[in-house]
């Protein structure tokens, strides 16, 4: 199972926000610039995630995107639905094949797991941290520490 752009882009941008909304809302111009991800593409995506209230946008001098919810309560799937993207591997079987009851149950789990994993759970990672300090010195933005993004 691969997960589209939309999908990708969405959850790639949220962990940006989230890993640096402490000093402020966050432009997309930054995330877009840090991420290289189109910003008119950011900006659909992001109109999709405030109607489903998981960003809260700010207007003015200053402003950006902030996250609508503690990181601990947005789940990874609460961003792929309001993208509208579908975790289904089941899909991907034929009408017919022996093995499609393997294939929706391996959809249901992989759904359970993104639900149960929370975006808190994940720019907390060695990994993330290490990517994100890596991208900011990069783009001249501020390093993020473990403490930082907790």
């Amino acid at each position: 199972m691969r997960l589209s752009t939309k999908g990708r882009y969405a959850v790639t941008a949220m962990f940006d926000l989230a890993l640096h909304q402490q000093d402020g809302p966050v432009p997309l111009t930054e995330i877009s610039t840090c991420q290289t991800i189109s910003l008119s593409y950011l900006e659909q995506l992001f109109a999709k995630l405030r109607k489903k209230d998981l960003v809260i946008g700010v207007r003015g001098v200053g402003g950006g995107y902030r996250l609508a919810r503690p990181a601990n309560e947005i789940s990874i799937a609460d961003i792929l639905r309001a993208v509208d993207e579908k975790v289904d591997v089941s899909r991907a079987a034929e009408k017919g094949d022996p093995a499609q009851a393997l294939w929706i149950e391996f959809s249901e789990e992989l759904y359970a797991y993104l639900n149960k994993r929370t975006l808190a759970d994940c720019i907390s990672s060695p990994y993330a941290l290490r990517v994100s300090a890596r991208q900011d010195g990069e783009h001249g933005r501020g390093i993020v520490t473990r403490q930082d993004a907790a």
